[in-house]
């Protein structure tokens, strides 16, 4: 995939700041209780007008939150809210995109037309914490669906450059924890970054294990084996080593029903939580959970 910039030389410093690789030093990835009550159902919605009465019907609800929606309280519908979050790029629509320092992006992601951001700067995990995570903190979000989390690849040159990318990506996800304790974390793929953050989430979502959709061909398409064979490889290992639950997230076309059907059966049949959204979520499928 091409990218539109190329990154400086020296815009990539081997040590974050000081304060910040104390108190990393110091949490050391302490890990949280997981909720007791097993994950069943988890609907994904990215459009403009969330309907609780629909989306409460599932155990989480993953929306935009760059809406006037405002998160009911767990305790009032029995269901969690989580907030997307785009860790690894930034779309120019975002209002803090302009806060971020020119210097930190780094390439663009054109499937998406955003802004590919430079993981290990420094002052990136305060920066992501203060600018992005606290503000939906405040409007009562308590859960984040992390996404984007490979987007580095797009840019890193060699081994150490995805080293200190990966280093990068593990303080700001780090960092909401340390801020926010009780925050609950889901992280999209990010299957390399488990080993030092296992404790700090609460699952592991991926997408397109059955199902795909091609946000550049917009149309959807069916997953080769070769690349579900990797995908299962790496849900084995989630299952197995870290004991965490894994959602699988399909995409069928919203007038499809029977994919949609059959595509939830072949995850469930897996021991996975499956969700089939329509390729941008603009729709509530409440079929997944017949």
């Amino acid at each position: 995939m091409p990218i539109s910039s190329l990154r400086p030389s020296n815009s990539r410093p081997l040590f974050r700041s000081m304060a910040m690789s104390l108190l990393l030093a110091l949490w050391g990835g302490g890990a949280y209780a997981h909720d007791d009550k097993a994950l069943r159902s988890i609907v994904f919605y990215y459009g403009d007008d969330p309907v609780v009465r629909k989306l409460q019907k599932f155990d989480i609800a993953v929306v935009e939150p760059d809406t006037r929606f405002v998160p009911p309280s767990a305790g009032a519908t029995g269901t969690r809210w989580f907030a997307y979050v785009s860790v690894g790029e930034v779309h120019r629509t975002r209002s803090y995109h302009a806060l971020i320092p020119q210097g930190w992006i780094v390439g663009k992601n054109n499937e998406w037309n955003s802004d590919i951001v430079d993981q290990a700067a420094v002052g990136w995990p305060e920066f992501f914490v203060e600018h992005i995570i606290t503000p939906l903190w405040k409007k009562g979000y308590r859960g984040f669906f992390l996404d984007t989390l490979d987007s580095y690849l797009l840019v890193s040159g060699g081994e150490l450059e995805r080293l200190h990318s990966r280093s990068g990506l593990v303080a700001a996800i780090r960092a909401i924890r340390i801020q926010y304790p009780e925050a609950s974390l889901i992280i999209n793929r990010g299957f390399e970054l488990l080993p030092a953050l296992h404790d700090d989430v609460y699952a592991v979502a991926f997408e397109s294990l059955f199902k795909g959709w091609s946000e550049a061909k917009g149309r959807y398409y069916d997953v080769p084996e070769v690349d579900r064979q990797w995908l299962m490889e790496r849900v084995k290992e989630v299952k197995q080593k870290y004991r965490l639950p894994v959602i699988s997230i399909d995409y069928c076309a919203p007038t499809h029903y029977q994919c949609s059907k059959e595509t939830v059966e072949r995850i469930r049949a897996l021991g996975l939580v499956p969700y089939v959204g329509d390729g941008r979520l603009f729709e509530i499928n409440e079929t997944v959970l017949d």
